[in-house]
């Protein structure tokens, strides 16, 4: 035989040994990928691995590895800080609450006494800074549940058209104190969809919340058949950077009395988590707030 053969031979065997390698390698790759996921997604202690003893894809799982570990330390940090960020907040709420009870008792009592103009004008600026902090002691609280949110994520198969229609009824006493008819449009399509119940009613109720704290009894509320959602209020003076900002947590829009509170930014948490999607819009000063699932 010639030495052409033998090389013939010799390239074919490693061509051969190369092409295999390179097969494994992509096989125990798309394992690692998957491994990848499914850790992340199980929030597991597991870590990866292989069972290949190819030096490159040793060192990648080691890396890989090691990243998933700061990542649980992380997590883990951010949990504790959260926990003890509801325990603060929680504490505060409640240190709030004693004294603006006795506050306001106090006011209603002076609410009796005869007393002159000047003394009644200050006094309906008193009731009025312990309204605004009532206010935001409730919003603390709101804010210290949104803390807990990942805990109530148990899905069910539920109709959006009945859970907003419940919420909306439930908003019905409310509206009739602050002297408001919604207009409201529900197809009559049934849309189900896989979602956490009580999560979807705190959405709602979020926004219907925030509408009537800040609109200006103007709400028209509309869901078609394919299960959009619009909640629409009177907003004037929202500009382009309030709009922009609107569902941050700690920014404020504010007009010419009142400013938004945390309901919206807890609303676009609890959409996120649900795999959803929230947007603000605002056209000649109507605010429209949508919610597609």
């Amino acid at each position: 035989m010639s030495i052409w053969f033998y090389l013939f031979l010799i390239v074919l065997w490693i061509s051969i040994f190369l092409s295999l390698k390179i097969l494994i390698m992509k096989i125990e790759i798309k394992n690692i990928g998957k491994s990848l996921v499914n850790i992340i997604n199980a929030d597991t202690n597991h870590l990866i691995t292989i069972s290949t003893n190819e030096n490159t894809l040793k060192k990648l799982t080691t890396i890989l590895n090691r990243s998933l570990k700061d990542l649980r330390k992380l997590e883990l940090e951010y949990r504790n800080g959260n926990g003890e960020l509801k325990s603060s907040i929680t504490n505060i709420s409640h240190d709030l609450r004693t004294p603006l009870t006795s506050i306001r008792g106090y006011l209603d009592l002076m609410d009796n006494e005869n007393l002159t103009e000047k003394q009644i004008k200050y006094l309906k600026i008193i009731d009025n800074k312990v309204n605004d902090l009532t206010e935001l002691t409730e919003q603390l609280f709101d804010f210290s549940k949104a803390l807990d949110i990942e805990k109530e994520m148990k899905k069910e198969k539920i109709c959006l058209n009945e859970i907003l229609e419940d919420t909306i009824a439930s908003f019905y006493g409310l509206f009739k104190e602050q002297e408001i008819i919604p207009k409201i449009e529900i197809d009559k399509s049934r849309v189900i969809r896989m979602l956490n119940e009580n999560m979807l009613k705190r959405i709602f109720e979020n926004i219907i919340s925030n509408a009537i704290k800040y609109g200006e009894k103007e709400i028209f509320i509309k869901m078609d058949q394919y299960g959009k959602i619009e909640f629409v209020n009177k907003a004037k003076n929202l500009d382009k950077v309030s709009l922009e900002k609107i569902f941050a947590r700690y920014y404020t829009v504010q007009n010419a009395k009142k400013s938004n509170g945390i309901g919206l930014s807890i609303a676009k948490q609890l959409v996120d988590l649900c795999n959803g999607e929230i947007e603000a819009k605002y056209h000649n000063n109507m605010l429209t707030i949508v919610v597609k699932f």
